[in-house]
């Protein structure tokens, strides 16, 4: 006979557990402690298999019979209703391990610091981690809501950084994506959430583009007291117009001072392509001074506090303060700019020379060739007139006139 719920109610508990049958498989199971829990009971070729359903009350009878139709329909197609419970059920276990944070730590190790990606990225990877770590971090990946990450950035945009808001989420982003393509979620919460950030202006970098004030900023490096290391890397730095990461990171193994070539792997750069560096004879000669004091092994720019590290990265901004220069003057990456403006300005040389020696529209034909690509025997005549030319107007002298803004 069928049970009812009057029947279910009225079921006490014995000594030994016993079962009553529904019907076509579904039965319910009293413990010796009152417990009543259903189960449904089905074959697979001879095998007998059951399939946990719940406890009632919690589990209504009703619930029970669609349960038990419905994995009568599995069993007809071929499915084994305990086993996709059991898989299921791995699966939950697995998904609540997978906290974001620890998926995006395995991203920024498998698929950056693995990759070979530049220090300079690997930092700010984990500083993006970082902001979304107490909103996000222990929640597993899976069960991440949209608003769940919006909160975090609305709140770094409520302290004016909507930059730094924008390339978190982008870096959320590939989080969830790197989750999907190894099944630990089903997609990117963070793709409902274009628009929904203020788009920060354009950011310029402060920079000279004047002759004359540059020749200030030159005396200026000159002239600075601080530290030794700081002072030669201010002093190249006008000189070679890298990025301050590829500058800072800068290691003595990469320069060859008798060839005249900085070679920088692409691991350090921006593009993720080799890039070479003609150095002039006032670079050579820094580089040989500093070598007399500090040797040739490491880092050519170390930290004060660890020589194992290269020297921070607000090292060079922090000596422009100090020597007078506001952020709204001058900047670190501003010098290339200071370089690009003037040497395209000064009409002397191949604009694709000028782009080629800021690293910019490297091809992949010139992929691991560091300094016999095109233009080459012009960058290295580009890198000594520009040497020589800053020290011209360091001193100065005579400014090219007609190209260059106004006032020059």
């Amino acid at each position: 006979m069928p049970l009812t719920e009057t029947r279910l109610r009225a079921l006490k508990p014995k000594d030994k557990p016993y079962k009553v049958a529904d019907d076509r498989g579904l039965y319910i199971e009293v413990s010796p402690a009152g417990g009543k829990l259903w189960r449904f009971r089905y074959r697979i070729g001879p095998v007998e298999k059951k399939l946990s359903i719940g406890a009632y009350p919690e589990i209504s009878l009703k619930q029970a019979r669609q349960t038990a139709y419905e994995a009568r329909h599995k069993i007809a197609s071929g499915g084994d209703p305990a086993m996709e419970k059991r898989k299921q059920k791995i699966r939950a276990e697995f998904l609540s391990a997978q906290t974001f944070e620890a998926v995006a730590r395995e991203y920024i190790d498998q698929m950056m610091v693995q990759s070979g990606r530049a220090d300079a990225t690997i930092v700010k990877a984990n500083f993006f981690l970082e902001q979304l770590v107490d909103a996000i971090g222990s929640r597993p990946i899976d069960d991440i809501e949209p608003f769940e990450v919006l909160a975090p950035l609305k709140r770094l945009e409520a302290k004016g950084k909507h930059e730094t808001a924008k390339k978190t989420r982008s870096f959320a982003s590939r989080v969830f994506r790197y989750g999907v393509a190894t099944t630990r979620c089903k997609g990117d919460p963070t793709s409902m959430l274009r628009g929904a950030l203020i788009t920060p202006k354009a950011k310029h970098y402060a920079a000279i583009l004047e002759p004359k004030e540059l020749g200030g900023l030159l005396r200026a490096i000159q002239d600075y007291a601080g530290n030794f290391i700081t002072r030669y890397a201010l002093l190249i730095a006008p000189h070679v117009f890298v990025r301050p990461g590829e500058l800072r990171h800068a290691e003595w193994k990469e320069i060859d001072l008798e060839e005249g070539v900085w070679r920088i792997p692409e691991g350090k750069m921006k593009s993720r392509r080799p890039h070479a560096v003609p150095l002039s004879k006032q670079v050579i000669g820094y580089l040989k001074e500093l070598a007399e004091m500090v040797g040739t092994e490491g880092y050519v720019f170390p930290s004060a506090r660890a020589s194992v590290r290269p020297m921070s990265e607000n090292t060079l901004n922090a000596a422009f303060r100090r020597m007078g220069f506001t952020k709204d003057e001058v900047t670190a990456h501003g010098l290339r700019a200071t370089a690009s403006t003037m040497l395209n300005e000064s009409g002397l040389w191949n604009p694709d020379a000028i782009e080629r020696g800021l690293a910019h529209g490297d091809s992949n034909a010139v992929r691991g060739v560091y300094h016999r690509g095109k233009h080459w025997d012009e960058r290295v005549r580009m890198a000594q007139w520009w040497s020589d030319y800053l020290d011209t107007i360091r001193e100065g002298g005579k400014v090219i006139k007609g190209a260059f803004a106004k006032g020059a």
